[in-house]
């Protein structure tokens, strides 16, 4: 039996992205403006995401944005053993590395992916 390549739709990545974007922003209890601000979008558009309203567009720099807080958040999920409040409480608190907290560092594209590499290569060391 040969393996076959399940086609990718763009749709279907938005729909998936999107909610688990909504989720996180609600397990490390984001306000919609600092989930705008982090993905670029503004506070308004940043609701309608939340709620279910609008998708992230997949050909957008706040779609890969939005990867990227996704793959920050499976990180701190791995290194943290799926505690969502000690992952709310490492984000919110001065890391002496990082010179300032994640949470802060986050609202630049630069800062998040700082702040994913950092914790990847924490989590590496596991």
């Amino acid at each position: 039996m040969m393996a076959t390549r399940f086609k990718a739709d763009a749709q279907e990545d938005a729909r998936v992205l999107t909610s688990a974007i909504a989720r996180i922003a609600d397990y490390w209890g984001l306000s919609t403006a600092k989930l705008g601000t982090i993905l670029g979008l503004s506070q308004a558009t940043a609701s309608r995401l939340t709620t279910g309203r609008t998708m992230l567009d997949p050909a957008s720099k706040s779609f890969e944005a939005g990867q990227f807080l996704l793959r920050l958040f499976r990180s701190l999920d791995s290194l943290l053993g799926s505690d969502d409040a000690a992952a709310r409480r490492w984000l919110q608190t001065h890391n002496l590395d990082l010179d300032a907290r994640p949470l802060d560092l986050i609202d630049s594209f630069k800062g998040l992916l700082t702040v994913c590499d950092y914790v990847d290569a924490h989590r590496a060391r596991v």
